[in-house]
Parts: structure tokens; C-alpha cells; sequence
């Protein structure tokens, strides 16, 4: 029996309905952890040619190189993003800094801009320039400041979907338009807004990575990265790549991605977490828009009804900047995440403090609300100047929105004003 098309089905059905890579054994209807390190061959020339790369289907040959259950929840992202190549790996820091050393090289530099999470700032600032690699910080919202920073040495223009606090969204249809003219590939963080969501590929992106430890594990009960390749750039222009052949399967960068890099590294996702992470995939669109829903009440409230909330930052608000282009690239609300600023860091301290239900933590989109004060916890070890540089105020917290009633959390949030 032929396999059904799935390109004209909606999300969920095209996630949920996903087949397996090779039946299995026992007709689970959910992939097993395939918890091994090695997979055995029936002779001695079936195993040479699966390392080969001879067989019509690859074998697993070794489970940080392949896996059933990591392979499985990266065909699920594939069939929910429609994306030509995936790759997991063991965090959302993995995927860039896999995708970076894959197209990286001295004397090479990238477009970025400073406002990025604290680990991928310090990614790029100092550990990619130890080996040579130049990043080039510019304002996004200034097209012409994109353009000039860009030259023949230019490896990626780099930039967060939604920056995390500053809630900042580039015009990603425009900046390709540049990038296209100028051969440079474009990569976007897009963990904060998921598949169901955002369509990258229309946008403009041409490599994607993902923190799958936010939406997609289904309750922050995992880590994990993905790395998504649209297969629309030509890689012939990128001097690490110029020489890599394109395969029926993968782009020059898949491939040296997947036979090169990521092997080299080492950080494999864990069978477990990609168990996890697969059946979180089934209920992301359910999760996302009850948590953006919620986010966006929430926002309005702060923004209009209590007098103690200096500034809420929240796309869809008619006060943000980015409202026009959060309408354009994104469908119904901008994800579960929003920030707000009392009078001063003390006034936060003391409103976190008296939270009784939302909890005080980092990470997003678990399917418990949290919060955090940004300044002085995922930025708290930079100098001011690097704070300074990347936009860090000290007086604004950021609420990641999960699954409880709005009423009971928007309860929680005027108990902890009214006793400032």
C-alpha cells in the first residue's frame, strides 16, 4: 500500500501521522527508545556498506552518529516544517555552534545582531573568535547597516526570530532580499516561535536552529537541538563548503554536517530525550496557541490596568514597534513569551518574591508559567558595558506562559503588585 500524501493535511495530522523510517518489529505505534549504542549486521559485508553509505535504506550503525528514535523526531520536524534536511542534537546550543563550525572559517565573519541570548553572544564574541571567526553586531531594523557590514568574507547573517528579552522581530522577508544579492546564507534561531506558527521557508531562511528543550519537548522534560536545512542556499558560495559535492540527499552543508561535524563533536541527542520529544510534537500546536492566548491577556492587562508596571513588551500590543511585521510573518499570536519593567531591579526582586504561582526559573515554554529577572541571571556575569551593548535593562523581568488558568496566573501577578 502506497504511503499517503501528507502535503496538503494540516499540522497536527502530518506530525501525529508521520511514519517510521522501517516498520517496527512489533507494530508499536510509537517509536521505542532504542536505548544502544550499537546495532548489530547479519554479515560482514552488509556492515561495510552501511558505513559505506552503499544501501538503498541506511542502517544505524551507531547511536551517536544514528538512532531510531532520534531519526524519528527528526522526520516528524521534517513533515512539520517542511524542511529537506534535519538534524537533532543534545541542546539548542549544539545546533548553533554545530552550525557554525560547519560553515565558520579564519578570516571569515558574521552579520549578527547584539541582541542574543547571553550563551550565543558569548558564542560568537569569544569562542568563535579565539579561532579567527569576526562577528560584525548590527542593527537589524536598519537594512542599509545590514548591507554594509556584509563582504566577501561574510560566512552567515545571523539574528533570534524574536529576540530574547528584547522582543525585537527583524523583517526577515527584506534582509533576504540583501542576503540573496549577496550570496549569504541566512540562519534564525527560531525557538520561540514553532513550525505551527511561523513558516521559515517562506520568510527566507535558509538554515534554521532550534532549542527543542522550549516548546517542543512537552513540558521542559528533556534538552535538546535541532538543526533544519531548507536546502535553498548555494553553498558553492561559502569557502568552507565551495568544495563539498551536494548529494540526492543532502546539501553540501547537510553533509558536512552530518558526516563531518556533528560526529567530530560528539553531542548527540539521548534516545530517551528524543522519545520525549517526539510525543511532546503531538501536542505543540495545542500548547502553543493555549500558551500565546494566554500571553496576549496578559499583556494587555499589564499594559492598561495597573499603574506599578512601568512598560510591557509584547508584539501584538498596539504599542510595540514590531506589531506590523509580528502580523506578517506569524499566525494568530507571537508565542507565549513577554516582558515587563517596574521602577527599578528592587521593585522586581521584591514583586518576584510574593509570586505564589508562577515559579521563579529560567527556560521557556515549559507547561508551567516562569519568570526570571534577565540583568542580574542569564546576563548576571557580564561587564556593564556587554549588558549595555546588548540591550539589558535592569528593571525588566521576562514571563514565559504556560498552561494554567489565565484567570488564577493574572490573580498571582496583582497579589504580587499590590503588595509593592
Amino acid at each position: 500500500m502506497a504511503q499517503k500524501e501528507t502535503q496538503n493535511e494540516k499540522f497536527s495530522t502530518r506530525v501525529i501521522s508521520e511514519k517510521f523510517g522501517k516498520k517496527d518489529v512489533h507494530g508499536a505505534i510509537a517509536m521505542p527508545i532504542y536505548r544502544n549504542a550499537a546495532f548489530e549486521f547479519p554479515d560482514s559485508e552488509s556492515i561495510a556498506a552501511a558505513f559505506q553509505y552503499k544501501e538503498e535504506v541506511a542502517s544505524h550503525t551507531y547511536t551517536r552518529i544514528t538512532n531510531p528514535s532520534v531519526e524519528n523526531l527528526e522526520r516528524k520536524i521534517k513533515a512539520a516544517s517542511g524542511s529537506e534536511n534535519v538534524m537533532m542534537l543534545a541542546s539548542g546550543m549544539a545546533a548553533i555552534s554545530n552550525t557554525f563550525l560547519s560553515i565558520a572559517y579564519a578570516g571569515g565573519n558574521i552579520v549578527a545582531s547584539p541582541h542574543l541570548f547571553g550563551n550565543t553572544f558569548s558564542l560568537f564574541k569569544f569562542t568563535l573568535a579565539a579561532f579567527g571567526v569576526e562577528v560584525r553586531f548590527v542593527n537589524t531594523d536598519d537594512l542599509e547597516e545590514i548591507a554594509s557590514a556584509i563582504d566577501e568574507n561574510t560566512c552567515a547573517f545571523f539574528c533570534e526570530l524574536i529576540t530574547n528579552p528584547h522582543l525585537e522581530i527583524a523583517d526577515l522577508p527584506e534582509i533576504s532580499k540583501i542576503l540573496k544579492a549577496r550570496n549569504v546564507p541566512m540562519i534564525v534561531d527560531t525557538t520561540i516561535i514553532p513550525w505551527c506558527g511561523f513558516d521559515a521557508r517562506k520568510a527566507g531562511v535558509d538554515i534554521e536552529v532550534v532549542s527543542t528543550t522550549k516548546y517542543i519537548s512537552g513540558g521542559a522534560t528533556t534538552i535538546g537541538g535541532a538543526i533544519l536545512d531548507y536546502g535553498t542556499f548555494d553553498w558553492s558560495f561559502n569557502k568552507r563548503l565551495e568544495t563539498v559535492e551536494k548529494t540526492d540527499a543532502m546539501s553540501p552543508f547537510s553533509f558536512k554536517l552530518k558526516r563531518e561535524i556533528a560526529r567530530n563533536i560528539g553531542a548527540a541527542m539521548d534516545p530517551e530525550a528524543a522519545y520525549l520529544q517526539a510525543l511532546g510534537m503531538e501536542s505543540l500546536q495545542l500548547r502553543f496557541e493555549k500558551m500565546s492566548a494566554s500571553a496576549c491577556q496578559l499583556a494587555r492587562f499589564l499594559s492598561t490596568q495597573h499603574k506599578k508596571v512601568v512598560k510591557t513588551g509584547y508584539p501584538k500590543l498596539e504599542s510595540s514597534h514590531y506589531k506590523k511585521i509580528s502580523d506578517t510573518l506569524f499566525t494568530g499570536n507571537p508565542g507565549a513569551m513577554l516582558t515587563f519593567s517596574l521602577e527599578s531591579k528592587e521593585a522586581c526582586y521584591k514583586f518576584m518574591n510574593r509570586l505564589q504561582i508562577i515559579r521563579r526559573a529560567t527556560n521557556l515554554f515549559d507547561n508551567k508559567t516562569l519568570i526570571i529577572h534577565p540583568e542580574s541571571t542569564i546576563y548576571g556575569t557580564f561587564s556593564t558595558e556587554m549588558k549595555k551593548l546588548m540591550g539589558i535593562e535592569d528593571n525588566l523581568m521576562r514571563l514565559s506562559v504556560g498552561l494554567e488558568d489565565v484567570a488564577d496566573l493574572q490573580a498571582d501577578i496583582i497579589q504580587a503588585l499590590e503588595g509593592l
